[in-house]
């Protein structure tokens, strides 16, 4: 050390600072050591959740014993135009008939993929075909 009796004390000030500045960083570095742990465990509760989350909401809703599950309607945009248009009308529709509400015009083509989608229906049970080539929406 200096003899110089001022550069002593601030030496001996520096050292002490130091070992304060060490002392703190020692105490945050363990801190932080103890949140890095809490913070996986939270991490890993968090994930625990959301993969239970999906599990439950991948399973399906039991249907109630006193109804019969719905009917499996296609996803398909046509399938969807052709049950509005039995709703709006409310009464049995031709492959014809149908076209016609549904704008199309009246050629073999647009008939036929009206009539294989009908029987697709009923064959799910979502429409009925009460007589030959007359189609319905069953009755409750």
């Amino acid at each position: 050390m200096s003899d110089n009796p001022q550069i002593r004390a601030v030496l001996e000030y520096v050292e002490a600072r130091e070992a304060e500045l060490g002392e703190q960083a020692g105490e945050i570095r363990s801190r932080i050591e103890d949140l890095t742990v809490r913070l996986g465990e939270l991490d890993a509760e968090s994930e625990n959740l959301r993969i239970t989350r999906q599990t439950l909401l991948g399973i399906p809703a039991p249907a109630p014993a006193d109804e019969p599950a719905p009917p499996d309607v296609p996803d398909h945009p046509a399938y969807q135009q052709i049950l509005t248009a039995f709703a709006d009308t409310g009464k049995p529709l031709r492959a014809r008939d149908l076209c016609q509400a549904l704008d199309l015009p009246i050629v073999p083509k647009n008939t036929e993929g009206i009539r294989s989608k009908l029987k697709r229906l009923v064959t799910r049970g979502i429409l009925t075909e009460p007589e030959p080539g007359l189609f319905a929406q069953p009755r409750p």
